[in-house]
């Protein structure tokens, strides 16, 4: 879809991305057109593939892409199905749904029949080298803060941030906040007149780059905290328990996941908190959330223990 097509760009091997809006993944579809349908199918029939296999979220179903990939003329489908495929698919994995995402997909290609590269532990990646970022930040050791979301259940409040902004550059750290274009009045609040606003300046290769040469982020469970993941970059994860963190958190990197997992709003999928007053983050303190950058930028790593504070957990 339009809005993975640059992040499927930075994965090493890909080749090509065919870019179209799917009604039945897309978070706010449009009404299935039976003639867009047709000519992706013929888009995709003159490539004559060989086999295709299918990606989907814990809570997506295979079976419509596999149906198109049918119509498509594609000889060999694999995907993983809850639901019954029928002739839809030559491969039917099924696997324990509480793992993470990342696995969950390579479980699915070596059951295709894939194995990893030979150095490839599996851990997320994106293509290098990436651009330098040098000209925005200069060389003092800097954090990222990134204010969005991708949808509001899961953003933490604005003057939590811009707090949070003023005590690391108080205590010394060089702070750059992220964003969007259309992200720009949410970022220079976040950043309180104290920190570097680079909203709109950070394509997602640039964005890369720039989350690379941080020593932490603070970010909410959203595309950037997995980016920031995939360079092996520490994150700050402030996380709205409405997916699970088991198939969520940041994967294989050093992070703390700040929020109450407990909250009402847990395994609801909520795009908008239902819970009054947002308690799940809004539980969550500045002084928290420095006091995770410190942790996972100076002295030992974090331990698999959970810690005291009931809206702080801390996974290495």
């Amino acid at each position: 879809g339009p809005h993975g097509a640059d992040a499927g760009r930075l994965l090493p091997g890909v080749h090509e991305v065919l870019v179209w809006r799917c009604p039945w993944i897309d978070g706010c579809p449009e009404p299935v057109d039976a003639v867009e349908v047709q000519q992706l199918a013929s888009r995709l029939q003159v490539r004559r593939f060989d086999a295709a296999v299918i990606f989907t979220s814990f809570h997506q179903s295979a079976l419509p892409t596999a149906l198109l990939l049918r119509l498509a003329g594609v000889p060999w489908l694999g995907a993983i199905s809850v639901d019954y495929p029928g002739a839809l698919l030559d491969l039917r994995h099924q696997v324990d749904e509480d793992i993470p995402e990342a696995e969950r997909a390579l479980s699915l290609v070596q059951a295709a029949g894939c194995a990893l590269p030979v150095g490839d532990d599996g851990s997320l990646r994106v293509r290098s080298p990436l651009p330098t970022t040098v000209d925005l930040v200069g060389t003092r050791r800097y954090v990222v803060l990134h204010p969005g979301a991708s949808v509001p259940a899961r953003a933490w409040p604005v003057q939590r941030y811009a707090e949070t902004a003023r005590l690391l550059d108080a205590a010394g750290w060089h702070v750059v906040v992220t964003g969007s274009a259309a992200e720009r009045e949410l970022c220079e609040q976040a950043a309180a007149e104290v920190a570097t606003n680079l909203a709109g300046a950070t394509p997602l290769d640039r964005l890369a780059g720039l989350l690379a040469g941080a020593a932490a982020v603070v970010v909410a469970n959203t595309g950037p905290a997995h980016l920031a993941a995939s360079v092996g970059t520490p994150v700050v994860s402030l996380y709205a328990p409405t997916v699970p963190a088991v198939r969520w958190a940041p994967y294989r990197v050093p992070h703390v996941l700040l929020g109450d997992q407990q909250a009402g709003c847990r395994d609801t999928r909520a795009t908008r908190c239902p819970v009054p007053g947002h308690p799940c983050l809004t539980s969550v303190t500045a002084d928290q959330v420095v006091g995770a950058v410190h942790r996972l930028t100076a002295g030992p790593q974090p331990s698999l223990e959970p810690a005291l504070e009931p809206a702080l957990e801390t996974v290495r």
